[in-house]
């Protein structure tokens, strides 16, 4: 019995180690260039003369969102084909979860929360965040890249660097 609790409690800081570590990956990857994941092909200037968040508030709502949703999960999921995603979702990590259950953790995401997963080996990041209208792809490698702007782009997105 005495080796059981010495064997769980060993697992159990190996655990948290590894959330440590890829809680400590993700603040170094905020850091580093990235990319949006969004409807619009490019930024809209802050001096823009049009109505950017009534439209984007049009798409927080009703069937635009659910379709905007869908468009994401669809990058994601089929970025899943080719990569791991480690997501973190309620301050836990998964490795590869369930696609219903990545598409229910992003749209609960997109509505109010946050999500983000570290991609493979690739040393690289996604986010979704609550309230917006895009996803944010984080120190990308030159193939990783290609992949990402041939997906947004048959998800019908538009994938532009700031």
């Amino acid at each position: 019995m005495h080796y059981l609790c010495r064997k769980i409690c060993k697992i159990a800081h190996e655990l948290i180690a590894m959330v440590k570590d890829k809680d400590k990956t993700v603040e170094r990857l905020l850091e580093r260039p990235y990319w949006v994941i969004d409807t619009l092909p490019k930024q809209v200037p802050q001096d823009s003369k049009g109505q950017y968040f009534a439209v984007e508030q049009f798409y927080l709502e009703g069937p635009q969102y659910e379709r905007l949703c869908q468009q994401f999960a669809d990058v994601l999921l089929r970025l899943n084909c080719y990569y791991d995603l480690h997501v973190s979702h309620d301050n836990e990590w998964v490795t590869n979860p369930e696609p219903t259950i990545m598409v229910e953790w992003l749209t609960e995401s997109l509505q109010h929360g946050h999500m983000c997963a570290l991609i493979g080996d690739c040393d690289a990041l996604i986010t979704a965040s609550g309230g917006d209208i895009s996803l944010t792809l984080y120190n990308p490698s030159p193939d990783l890249l290609q992949l990402a702007q041939a997906l947004t782009t048959a998800a019908g997105l538009h994938l532009w660097q700031p």
